[in-house]
């Protein structure tokens, strides 16, 4: 049975992925916020692999201090994955962000895209990213630095749930007039990932992680409603007037401001192919819809 200590347990992901590995045969522990404070005490020599998932979330209301990411994000990381070189732990699994690539995506983000992150958030996390890369990797160890798309799931409280609550209320959703495809990632799939990295002899790197299908908003509009047995109410309200909402929530920091607004109806597609290669993988074993709808069934 293969040891894992895991940093972040008590987050979703967190919670999501000790189910998911303990029911195929991994030994978990968790390390401990306390634990994290002396990192120089942490004993890594009896897990196998070391799994961190702690760290600063996306603050969308732009209200965070910029050096908590940087302590958090990456100074946290550094020292994580110090520890882990030192010790006779094999692997490191660093959940980083597509946001430590790009901020905003054109066409599809792969892991050639040079990365140029605009946000603080960002920024934390290329720098961990950039760390991991620089240092001398002994014999017998690897890194994966992942690289997660929004992320929903069981127990997820993010975007969807605010889409849903729009759906449940029977609110027409005024967003629709935006045209958009977005690439989401089921927490089941980035399970699924995780424990074949930690399984398998794959190479180190940077791998992007996403469900197969990119979807509009208005798809998932649709898919809540139907889930919900809720008729599909879309209106098309003008994005002039959209926009200029947004930018009043900046200023006033009402429940809608342009970071959100982007991600409700930007593109984002991420391709998961590199990944898929390595794994040996034709599909995702959750699709973008079944992922939804499980999504859905959690806030019930």
């Amino acid at each position: 049975m293969m040891k894992v200590k895991l940093t972040g347990g008590t987050g979703f992901v967190g919670q999501n992925l000790i189910k998911y590995l303990d029911s195929n045969d991994f030994e978990l522990q968790n390390i401990s916020r306390t634990d994290l404070l002396n990192i120089s005490e942490l004993n890594l020599n009896e897990c196998s692999a070391l799994v961190h998932l702690a760290g600063k979330a996306h603050d969308l209301k732009n209200t965070a201090n910029i050096e908590a990411y940087h302590e958090v994000n990456y100074e946290l990381t550094k020292q994580l994955y110090d520890a882990f070189l030192k010790s006779d732990s094999q692997k490191f699994i660093f959940i980083s962000s597509v946001k430590a690539a790009a901020d905003s995506v054109e066409n599809i983000l792969t892991e050639e895209a040079v990365p140029n992150p605009k946000t603080a958030y960002g920024k934390s996390k290329l720098l961990a990213e950039k760390y991991i890369q620089e240092q001398p990797l002994p014999l017998g160890k690897s890194y994966y630095i992942l690289r997660p798309c929004m992320i929903h799931g069981p127990g997820n409280k993010g975007n969807l749930n605010l889409l849903y609550k729009f759906v449940q209320k029977s609110i027409p959703y005024p967003l629709a007039a935006f045209k958009n495809k977005r690439s989401f990632l089921s927490v089941s799939n980035l399970c699924f990932v995780i424990k074949e990295l930690l399984g398998r002899n794959i190479e180190s790197g940077i791998y992007n992680v996403a469900d197969d299908e990119a979807l509009s908003t208005n798809k998932i509009v649709k898919l809540l409603s139907i889930s919900s047995s809720k008729r599909v109410k879309l209106f098309k309200c003008p994005i002039p007037v959209i926009n200029l909402l947004a930018k009043l929530g900046d200023l006033f920091h009402l429940p809608i401001n342009t970071e959100k607004l982007k991600k409700l109806t930007g593109n984002y597609v991420v391709s998961n192919a590199k990944l898929k290669k390595v794994l040996s993988l034709e599909e995702m074993p959750t699709s973008a819809e079944d992922g939804l709808i499980a999504t859905v069934q959690s806030f019930k």
